[in-house]
């Protein structure tokens, strides 16, 4: 059944409270899943001698990106378009493939943007149960209804960090109709990519759309580029109802440099995942519940809403912004971005502080 949860909903206490940090507070924001550092030094001058071109609608085939994609990742770049961040291919996919009398099928605590785009849509959203905030194949399959039109899968996951194997996403699309249509976001793809786990071989059997960011390993959040792999026949109808003009000159010709210093971007994966398992150690061992995570993210589960919202409250008090998890069905959860090493380092201790003293 539909809940009252919106991502929008849920984003906007957090986007009014960066803007009033408290009075001699330094504003710490671990809340939106931005990268700790900013885009590769390449992106940055691209991106600058681009903005000459401003006057010029940008390219509606975002050719030389679609192509610098398909070339690192060895797929086809007719197959590959691109999107105002992947929010805007996944409001597209669900304008197409949704509607009324259709219902979308998700993991229980998935990402809430395709809660959100599946109701725009005046689709029925339906959830299936996770096994300890990870997703379970089984019981999505049981979920599947005559009106199932999609199948929405993160991963990893946002908020829950976890994943699961190529294997368990094989065995859900062999499982599912020929006529449903799995979607595969892999947002944070980059920080867990090899040969094993990358999904792009699913498409070509026609039924699994593949999505990924600029806006997280890239460190690309306000350049707004996603961008997916698609079925032939998939894309040919996501381009009825796209934007021609989704993403600016700059954004792609920024894009495109980004994926020529790829070396860079595995540094950044490296430093988060670093400063990541050491932020989770160190909270497990001061007795915090931590979900291990795939992400630049932690999250962190409370024996109650109740408390978790008390620790957010107080954590907002000294100017910390961390994310609590209602809109994803974790209200008793906060989610923490890896950000700059000394800001996340900064949050961790005022954690342990609340732990150990019950005050921050």
């Amino acid at each position: 059944m539909t809940q009252p949860h919106s991502h929008i909903a849920t984003m906007a206490p957090y986007a009014l409270a960066q803007m009033a940090p408290p009075p001699g507070k330094a504003l710490v924001s671990l809340a939106q899943n931005e990268s700790l550092r900013p885009p590769s030094p390449l992106v940055i001058k691209a991106a600058a001698e681009a903005l000459a071109d401003g006057a010029a609608y940008p390219d509606p085939d975002w050719t030389a990106l679609r192509h610098a994609l398909a070339d690192l990742h060895g797929i086809a770049a007719d197959q590959i378009l691109c999107g105002n961040g992947s929010l805007d291919l996944i409001g597209c996919l669900m304008r197409v493939y949704a509607g009324p009398q259709r219902s979308v099928l998700m993991p229980a605590h998935s990402y809430p943007f395709f809660r959100t785009a599946s109701e725009m849509a005046g689709a029925a959203v339906v959830t299936a149960p996770e096994q300890e905030e990870t997703v379970c194949v089984d019981t999505l399959l049981a979920a599947v209804a005559p009106e199932t039109s999609l199948v929405c899968v993160a991963n990893p996951g946002n908020p829950t960090g976890t994943r699961i194997p190529k294997s368990e996403l094989l065995r859900l699309r062999a499982g599912l109709r020929d006529d449903v249509l799995l979607i595969i976001d892999e947002a944070y793809g980059e920080y867990c990519d090899d040969d094993k786990t990358r999904c792009w071989d699913m498409v070509e059997d026609g039924g699994c759309v593949v999505l990924r960011t600029f806006s997280k390993a890239y460190g690309m959040a306000g350049f707004r580029v996603g961008w997916g792999l698609f079925p032939a026949a998939v894309a040919a109808q996501l381009r009825k109802v796209m934007n021609p003009n989704n993403v600016p000159h700059a954004s792609q010709v920024a894009a495109a440099a980004a994926l020529g210093d790829q070396a860079y971007m595995r540094e950044t994966c490296q430093i988060t995942g670093t400063l990541r398992d050491a932020a989770h150690g160190t909270l497990q061992r001061a007795g915090f519940d931590v979900v291990p995570s795939h992400t630049n993210f932690l999250l962190i589960r409370f024996d109650s809403a109740e408390l978790a919202q008390e620790v957010e409250a107080a954590l907002i008090a000294e100017g910390i912004f961390l994310r609590r998890q209602q809109g994803a069905g974790l209200p008793h959860a906060l989610r923490m971005t890896m950000g700059p090493e000394t800001a996340t380092r900064a949050a961790i201790a005022r954690l342990i502080q609340w732990k150990t003293g019950g005050v921050v």
